[in-house]
């Protein structure tokens, strides 16, 4: 039973923090299509890892991490007063390219898509 607590949890704290998120003023944080990749908690709920992604690539990432990490105490608090937790975990966010990453995917997918379709139409010419 205690992993669906845990999971029930880590579910809540994702749409929490995707609400809350919305809201913080640095400039960091609200210049950039941030999203929340994953989120991890530790089975005391003491650490909360969060991992967050952008369009623009890995430096606006990082940039909006350092913003996040300045506004953690005040995100932690928001936490705690939406969520009846009775300890609010410590928020550690962490960068990670993986909207980039699937974005360039989708690119080639598409230009395989194109390169087939072109060919196709070239062989019905032909015949």
């Amino acid at each position: 039973m205690p992993g669906y607590k845990i999971g029930r949890t880590t579910e809540d704290i994702k749409r929490e923090l995707t609400a809350i998120l919305r809201e913080v003023k640095d400039p960091r944080v609200r210049e950039c299509f941030l999203s929340i990749v994953r989120v991890e908690v530790t089975n005391d709920l003491s650490y909360c890892t969060v991992y967050v992604s952008t369009m623009e690539g890995m430096e606006a990432t990082k940039r909006a991490v350092q913003g996040l990490r300045s506004a953690a105490g005040y995100i932690r608090r928001e936490l705690g007063r939406r969520l009846s937790l009775r300890h609010v975990p410590e928020l550690l966010f962490k960068a990670t390219d993986s909207i980039e990453y699937g974005a360039a995917i989708s690119k080639k997918l598409k230009e395989l898509h194109t390169e087939d379709s072109e060919e196709e139409k070239a062989e019905e010419e032909t015949e």
